[in-house]
């Protein structure tokens, strides 16, 4: 009975030795059918049980500066008393997490994050569309023969291979709420386009998704139109492209004809030989930027639709929340190991969600949106508030514990300042050597 029954009220955790209140949220039957797709079945009873591992991971995101056996002492994660270096030993820690491998941390990432993903919450509706957004990181490995050899790494301009081997993130993004709908994990040899493909069945009906301009292709962004109900797309618009008109709304807003790549009719040869889209057009700090959509002109006008475009970027905040926030600017994962490189990712998006749900509910339970909480201080007011109450009692008062949790994330809201009215200029610093303002600017 573990890491099920609310894992959002982060006030009911008085002892991670005994989860029983943690079902509301997440479900023992999601749990448990995470955890039977651990990868060594086991009926020795251990003091470190698969469901309380499954915890561990969480916290091993949630800690990112301390080693794994203090995590565990920490959220005293141990199933025969308080955890420490009797109980447990370093190399006891690692074993565990081989026999738990990464399929249940996967599989109960996409589990929440279908349902947590979907979500509406008051106001976050652009023209009654869900908004949501795709783009793709790179996470940095420990550089050891086998890491290498699997996830492979980049080339710098001399030939050599960068530092570390690296990993493919790619994910869909509620952009506002930030929670993290669905994702995938590769080597660094796999495309970002390629990946993306295995879940754009997972959009929601009556959405609208933003994408880099990377993920240009007539096949990604038809079947996306072209599979469920009222599902648009947004994307920059490809450098160089030529199209053909076939409709002009005004100055900047026309609806064009464009051919599909022999290379793309060749991998699917159903796709036509020429699609069409609308080509939106807006001027930002003197330059004229274009966007294509499937957007119907008739309902959504060129100005909306070039302002939506502008929150692609959330996507952006939330990899930086992840990799900075949360990893603290590591430079390499933790992980040495293959599968458990997996899953530590995995279970670090799982945090990730985790955090961002409970802000969404505290940013509610304010009347704020959900988008308005600091994402920094929430996870390090969580990551305290789980070591506080790892071992508090009495019981009877988690109901009071809950609502101080969300009263101290509910306080943690940014703050929207106004731009400054004067343009920004560049000051030369103070320096008691002269300044030849007439010198050329260095290269």
């Amino acid at each position: 009975m573990s890491v099920q029954q609310d894992l959002l009220d982060l006030g009911d955790l008085f002892n991670f030795c005994d989860l029983s209140t943690f079902t509301q949220n997440i479900p023992i039957e999601w749990v448990a059918s995470a955890l039977d797709l651990s990868s060594q079945a086991t009926i020795r009873r251990r003091r470190l049980p698969a469901d309380q591992v499954l915890w561990l991971v969480l916290g091993m995101a949630l800690f990112r500066d301390e080693p794994v056996h203090e995590v565990a002492r920490r959220l005293n994660i141990c199933a025969q008393g308080l955890a420490s270096d009797h109980l447990l030993a370093r190399s006891g820690l690692t074993e565990a997490r081989k026999r738990l491998g990464a399929d249940p941390v996967e599989w109960l990432f996409r589990k929440t994050g279908t349902q947590w993903g979907a979500e509406r919450y008051d106001g976050d509706a652009w023209h009654e569309l869900q908004v949501f957004a795709v783009d793709g990181a790179l996470l940095r490995t420990p550089d050891t023969p086998e890491l290498r050899d699997h996830f492979g790494s980049g080339n710098t301009p001399s030939d050599r291979q960068t530092p570390f081997p690296m990993l493919r993130l790619v994910a869909l993004m509620n952009v506002r709420s930030h929670v993290i709908l669905d994702a995938q994990l590769s080597p660094y040899r796999r495309s970002e386009m390629r990946l993306a493909d295995e879940f754009l069945q997972q959009i929601p009906d009556h959405s609208v998704t933003l994408f880099d301009k990377g993920f240009w292709g007539a096949e990604l962004l038809s079947s996306l139109s072209s599979a469920g109900s009222n599902r648009h797309w947004l994307i920059p618009a490809k450098k160089g492209m030529v199209c053909e008109e076939v409709t002009r709304y005004s100055q900047h807003d026309r609806w064009v004809r464009m051919k599909v790549s022999p290379q793309a009719r060749k991998r699917n040869p159903t796709l036509p030989t020429h699609w069409e889209a609308r080509e939106v057009s807006y001027e930002i700090q003197g330059k004229l930027k274009t966007v294509m959509t499937s957007l119907p002109a008739n309902a959504y006008n060129a100005k909306a639709v070039a302002k939506l475009y502008q929150e692609r970027w959330e996507i952006e905040l939330g990899f930086r929340d992840i990799k900075s926030s949360m990893q603290q600017n590591a430079v390499t994962l933790r992980s040495k190991k293959v599968d458990l490189v997996y899953q530590e990712v995995w279970g670090l998006l799982l945090a990730y969600n985790v955090i961002r749900r409970e802000a969404s509910q505290a940013a509610v339970a304010f009347g704020r949106a959900p988008s308005d909480i600091r994402f920094k201080p929430a996870c390090q007011y969580i990551a305290v508030q789980l070591i506080v109450m790892a071992a508090a009692n009495p019981i009877s008062a988690t109901g009071r514990r809950l609502a101080e949790l969300r009263a101290g994330i509910g306080g943690l809201f940014l703050d929207h300042r106004p731009r400054p009215s004067r343009p920004r200029t560049v000051k030369i610093s103070k320096t008691r050597f002269p300044v030849d303002r007439k010198a050329a600017p260095l290269k």
